[in-house]
């Protein structure tokens, strides 16, 4: 463990709790722990999720701005399921992401895990892309793969962010039963 990797657990607990709170704090805060981490998963070898934190990089700004579009109060996301459909297509792009990532990474790089990274990785850009609409389907997303990675950073030996994955993990639980109970997806 380091104090890089301590300061970013710290910021990736405020910025995942504020998001369950539908505090759009959490993005630039999320943007600076993403920031951190990108630099952490180089050191370990385990380039996709690099590039993951990279692409949320972007994704926190997109989420920043879908949360706060300035301006117009009504015109800001309101919490909401995801219609089955488009659901389905976002997990099939999930899926030919991480085949497409896991075939380079295993090819060209010497990944640590080429083919697990790529599909936490692909999965995980679809559960961030949900989570910056507001919907509600980002959070049970979000814990199947927290426990997924929990165990990949025990392997790893990121002990401080496999601990911080499982308080995710918590907080993905809570995340999920407070959108569900949010007055706007009742009225939907």
């Amino acid at each position: 463990m380091s104090g890089l990797e301590l300061f970013a657990a710290v910021l990736g607990v405020i910025a995942v709790w504020l998001t369950t709170r539908q505090n759009p704090w959490c993005w630039p805060i999320g943007l600076v722990m993403v920031l951190l981490y990108s630099w952490i998963f180089f050191e370990v070898r385990l380039y996709s999720d690099m590039l993951l934190q990279l692409v949320y990089a972007v994704l926190q700004l997109y989420g920043w701005w879908q949360w706060t579009r300035p301006g117009n109060e009504q015109l800001a996301r309101q919490v909401s399921y995801l219609p089955v459909q488009p659901m389905l297509f976002s997990l099939g792009l999930g899926l030919l992401g991480s085949l497409a990532l896991g075939v380079a990474m295993s090819t060209w790089t010497d990944a640590a895990q080429p083919w697990l990274d790529a599909a936490l990785t692909g999965f995980s850009l679809v559960a961030q892309w949900w989570m910056a609409q507001k919907r509600v389907q980002c959070w049970p997303l979000w814990i199947v793969l927290d426990v997924i990675f929990v165990g990949l950073f025990l392997y790893k030996g990121l002990y401080l962010t496999a601990a911080l994955y499982a308080l995710f993990t918590l907080i993905a639980v809570q995340g999920w039963y407070a959108w569900r109970r949010d007055p706007a997806v009742s009225a939907s």
